[in-house]
């Protein structure tokens, strides 16, 4: 196969790209910025400085409103090792075992203890959990995806949210990856198929403004 028609073109022609309708009662899931994946000195880790500071804000800015908030983290116990067939293609992953500093979330964001934290053993923040009916639980209508990683977790947790009936924003400042690639390719496929992706401005001023 040929592709000589320009991309914005091809995937406008297709009927791609169109936005969410904004509902009344987000929650915001923050993936996977534990230390493990923010501690640039961990081996699975990146200085992800920036993209905590924006998810902080975005927490912040829902807290007047009452939107809740959904940490996740990955964590293995060492029967895990030889069950979940993930580690077999990322086998980097052991390196987030239960119980370790590894696993916590970043201290540097606003967790309290109204939030709720999801521990997973794969990609998506809702396969093998109970986020959905968590969710489904607090009547939310609208889901904010940040954390990492853009190109893995972070797709995989906004692909998951859409087919389980969330409409999806994700701030660009507030996911990111370990390479830019990845990163960009991955926010232009949730653009054109999965989510919203939004400025952090534009999600802030939505949530002010519930």
């Amino acid at each position: 196969m040929t592709y000589g028609e320009p991309t914005d073109h091809t995937y406008a022609r297709a009927g791609l790209g169109a936005s969410f309708r904004r509902g009344a009662r987000p929650a915001i899931v923050v993936v996977d910025l534990s230390n493990g994946f923010t501690d640039p000195e961990h081996p699975l880790g990146a200085d992800l400085t920036d993209v905590v500071s924006a998810t902080a804000a975005l927490v912040e800015a829902g807290r007047p409103a009452g939107v809740p908030v959904v940490y996740t983290t990955v964590a293995y116990t060492p029967a895990d090792l030889g069950s979940v067939v993930w580690l077999q293609k990322a086998p980097g992953l052991a390196a987030l075992p239960a119980g370790s500093p590894a696993i916590e979330i970043d201290a540097r964001l606003p967790r309290t203890d109204a939030d709720h934290v999801v521990t997973k053993k794969g990609a998506s923040a809702f396969f093998g959990t109970g986020l959905a009916a968590l969710l489904a639980g607090l009547r939310v209508d609208t889901v904010l995806v940040c954390g990492a990683t853009t190109s893995g977790c972070v797709r995989a947790t906004v692909v998951d949210a859409l087919q389980s009936g969330f409409p999806v924003l994700v701030p660009r400042e507030c996911v990111g990856d370990r390479a830019g690639g990845p990163h960009e390719a991955s926010l232009f496929d949730i653009q054109a198929k999965y989510g919203d992706v939004v400025d952090l401005t534009e999600a802030i001023e939505y949530l002010k403004g519930l």
